[in-house]
């Protein structure tokens, strides 16, 4: 069957990187579904669910709402929701039912903003892409519709885009990495609210950290002329402290791309012999190089360390279920959307 996972836990779907991407936003966060969905998560891929507030609602649909198409009923929860919580803006976020039975977003969107008069974003996720895919719409979505007023620039004032707790594995990583860009850093979703989001065109540049980074950073190119890169600009420091002791070594990094490619220019400046990276997830050309690869598969992993001949893997531990006759060596580098808050107790 494809795509089974024998030995790996599922990674986490594309609502749960919508709501991950808008959980700091201030928004009403409603998830179309019975109630599962919403409790994934908040239970597993939401980790600042239990340090943090956020509207994050399930608009808990029964059978016959679903067969008999009750738009109506949903969009009355997301009124008595709106009531109490008074947000700025409301997000509908898609799952499984919703994308079998083809709910017309689009008119609930009109239907929901008629009656709440705040904007509201329609993220058409269907629980069967990746956590990427999802982040990557919500926030192109999010400054699509509130990044419209075209600003003077700010001199020295970098958009950081594309973070979550799910790329990056810490609640403290809007911090980290505001702290390691050397101007005034906006991490938007880790840090920076709606407000930093209006004020968008006034960045002198934007640096989308992962994949899902990418899309709202072209938007902006294309609306106001910022200029943005791919990069990651910060790393664990525990895993940078063994770069010294991989000189001379072939070694794959299994992550999300970006964060991958900045840890493999760290390793190749201190005098590995050879690094690739591999990921499950989104991809951009220009980071790709030659012994990369894209898996699809847990058998894509294990052919490419097989192939690769690597001496070390660099990855979640959760990967080492995958490789149990690798006898290499094997550094921990936690990717939270592939393990969630189970690497804490391996």
């Amino acid at each position: 069957m494809k795509g089974f996972l024998k030995r790996l836990s599922p990674f986490a779907p594309d609502n749960s990187g919508v709501v991950s991407a808008l959980f700091e936003f201030g928004g009403l966060i409603a998830v179309c579904d019975a109630g599962g969905c919403t409790g994934n998560v908040c239970g597993f891929d939401e980790p600042r669910w239990f340090t943090m507030r956020s509207a994050v609602f399930s608009t808990g649909m029964r059978d016959m709402d679903a067969i008999l198409g009750r738009d109506h009923l949903l969009v009355d929860k997301i009124v008595s929701a709106q009531e109490t919580v008074k947000a700025p803006f409301a997000v509908l976020v898609g799952t499984p039912v919703p994308a079998v039975i083809a709910t017309d977003f689009k008119a609930l969107r009109r239907m929901a903003e008629k009656r709440t008069q705040v904007p509201v974003l329609t993220i058409e996720s269907t629980g069967v892409n990746y956590y990427d895919k999802g982040a990557s719409k919500a926030f192109e979505m999010l400054f699509d519709t509130f990044a419209v007023e075209n600003l003077p620039v700010e001199k020295d004032s970098v958009g950081i885009l594309g973070a979550t707790p799910l790329d990056f594995s810490s609640c403290q990583a809007g911090k980290f990495l505001a702290d390691s860009i050397d101007k005034k850093a906006y991490v938007y979703g880790m840090g920076a609210g709606l407000e930093a989001v209006k004020h968008a065109s006034a960045n002198e540049r934007n640096i989308a950290v992962s994949p899902s980074g990418v899309a709202a950073a072209r938007l902006l190119e294309k609306r106001f002329g910022t200029p943005w890169k791919m990069a990651s600009p910060w790393l664990p420091e525990e895993l940078l402290k063994n770069c010294s002791s991989l000189a001379g070594k072939k070694v794959l990094i299994i992550h999300q791309q970006f964060a991958a490619a900045a840890l493999r220019e760290k390793l190749l400046a201190a005098g590995a012999d050879d690094v690739a990276c591999a990921t499950f997830f989104m991809t951009e050309k220009s980071l790709t190089a030659p012994h990369d690869r894209t898996l699809k598969e847990e058998e894509d992993l294990a052919k490419a360390v097989e192939e690769f001949k690597a001496d070390v893997v660099i990855g979640d531990r959760m990967f080492k279920k995958v490789l149990p006759d690798f006898q290499g060596g094997f550094i921990d580098f936690p990717h939270f959307a592939v393990s969630g808050r189970l690497w804490e107790n391996l």
